[in-house]
């Protein structure tokens, strides 16, 4: 079970970043990632009631669901989308894919919780590593003059996912479940979106086009109510650090449908930036450690 919920988990948040390319045209972001969010957020209340879970959050969680909304449910999308109408989706999962590092660092700054060695070696890791892959966008063959604007923005966007994500621990930490601030978060997210489309005159009326139609219900269903249902439910099976390994799998899938799909180009430096990435973050993770322990402890039992 919990095999399948990993694989379900990678391929579904490993292939979400196309479709979001795939949106990108004549209907502005922030109209369709609210539509994204009103469907998703919509579909997990309609499942916590079936659920027969409560619906209503207690009120001091109100501040919190609000930073959440904006946070990780809005700005952090708007920024994604932005990128990517310059940048290979494929190379801004890869910039996403190390969000665990920031979690670190960021809970040592703000949550004051212990930053490990492997952490920080982890990020320095990770940090070489999209230098490396912004180097090859910036100065490849396929380099355009705003690359630089979308890989920062996708750096940004990461750093409001890693926000959202603080967010959510200290809210489960006094006892919200998941989906419930997952739910009304996004509800939250969708109507600042929604808000602003308004007042900036954008036209809310989503496309008719089929391909269109099709990412807007992938990016809502699978990639939004499916794909965090089953990475919550892995979390609480073996825990939000062993759990966070398929992050690390994000880019490949993300990389390999890029080169599919886009035409993305690959070069001796890519290779290496996208080895240090996942290399930093096997590093923050213990990884190489914690296998070593592992392979002595089936020796000892052998």
């Amino acid at each position: 079970m919990n095999l399948t919920l990993y694989i379900l988990t990678v391929l579904i948040w490993g292939s979400t970043w196309i479709a979001i390319k795939w949106q990108l045209g004549v209907i502005p972001p922030p109209v369709s990632i609210a539509w994204r969010f009103w469907i998703a957020g919509l579909v997990i209340l309609l499942i916590l009631r079936v659920m027969r879970r409560p619906l209503m959050p207690p009120r001091h969680a109100w501040p919190l669901l609000f930073a959440q909304g904006l946070a990780l449910f809005c700005l952090n999308f708007l920024c994604f989308y932005y990128a990517e109408r310059t940048v290979p989706s494929g190379l801004v999962a890869v910039i996403f894919s190390v969000a665990p590092l920031l979690n670190a660092v960021n809970g040592r700054i703000f949550m004051s919780k212990p930053l490990q060695p492997t952490a920080i070696a982890g990020a320095l890791l990770g940090l070489v590593g999209i230098a490396c892959l912004a180097f090859h966008q910036l100065h490849g063959p396929s380099a355009q003059s705003g690359d630089w604007l979308g890989l920062g923005m996708a750096c940004l966007g990461t750093l409001c996912f890693s926000t959202g994500n603080l967010l959510s621990s200290r809210m489960q930490a006094k006892g919200l479940h998941p989906l419930q601030s997952n739910g009304w978060a996004m509800l939250i997210g969708a109507a600042i979106l929604t808000a602003g489309s308004a007042i900036a005159g954008l036209p809310f009326a989503p496309s008719s086009d089929p391909r269109y139609v099709g990412a807007l219900v992938y990016l809502a269903i699978p990639g939004s109510v499916i794909g965090f249902t089953a990475y919550l439910t892995l979390v609480g099976r073996i825990g939000p650090v062993r759990a966070a390994y398929c992050t690390v799998l994000f880019p490949f899938v993300a990389l390999a449908i890029s080169s599919v799909f886009e035409g993305y180009q690959w070069s001796l430096l890519a290779v290496i930036g996208l080895a240090l990435v996942v290399l930093g973050n096997l590093v923050a993770f213990d990884a190489p450690r914690k296998i070593m322990a592992y392979r002595r402890g089936a020796v000892s039992v052998q």
